[in-house]
């Protein structure tokens, strides 16, 4: 097995605990700690503890991305495709342990405080709602759909609340609910 290198256990450990306790609970003390390394290290990575912010969120969205694809790789009909991207957020909600969505999460814990922490959540939503879209209008395409910028909007926003209804309730009904409203949609 390859050893981990210093820069990824770091991006590693630190994800782990901004997710799990949230970013203003987790100090660079525990994040030195938990990753078994020397103070020097942390800071020859990373010059400050919003640098490895930054980090944790390319790599959330990264692996967002990277996560979808392979969900849907093998889908070639664009309604399949958003319905396995409802399965793919619902996933991920379950794996998470109904913990939410880390972008939601660092954005109402930071707020507007750090406009490149907010800016960068926006600009991923705005990627996934970009997602849902060029799907689409694939389906339009085929379907002749009238407003399908409307209709990405609506799948975005249904998709979104099923993430926030899962995480407070920590049940998945939510998401067996968009398929069933997103399938009324796009018929």
């Amino acid at each position: 097995m390859k050893k981990e290198k210093v820069r990824e256990r770091i991006i590693r450990v630190a994800s782990e605990l901004f997710y799990k306790q949230g970013y203003n609970s987790t100090g660079i003390n525990q994040i030195i700690a938990e990753a078994d390394i020397a103070i020097g290290s942390l800071y020859n990575h990373f010059s400050s503890k919003n640098d490895l912010l930054q980090a944790y969120l390319v790599k959330e969205e990264l692996g967002w991305f990277e996560g979808f694809e392979n969900s849907v790789s093998k889908i070639s009909e664009p309604k399949e495709k958003i319905l396995a991207l409802i399965d793919y957020r619902k996933k991920l909600q379950e794996t998470s342990k109904f913990a939410g969505c880390q972008f939601i999460k660092i954005v109402s814990e930071i707020g507007e405080g750090n406009p490149s922490v907010s800016g960068f959540a926006r600009q991923h939503k705005e990627k996934q709602k970009e997602v849902i879209r060029t799907i689409v209008n694939e389906y339009a395409a085929q379907t002749k759909q009238a407003d399908p910028d409307l209709l990405a909007e609506n799948i975005f926003l249904l998709i979104e609340g099923a993430v926030i209804t899962s995480t407070i309730n920590r049940e998945n009904n939510s998401f067996d609910q968009v398929k069933k409203l997103v399938q009324g949609l796009l018929p």
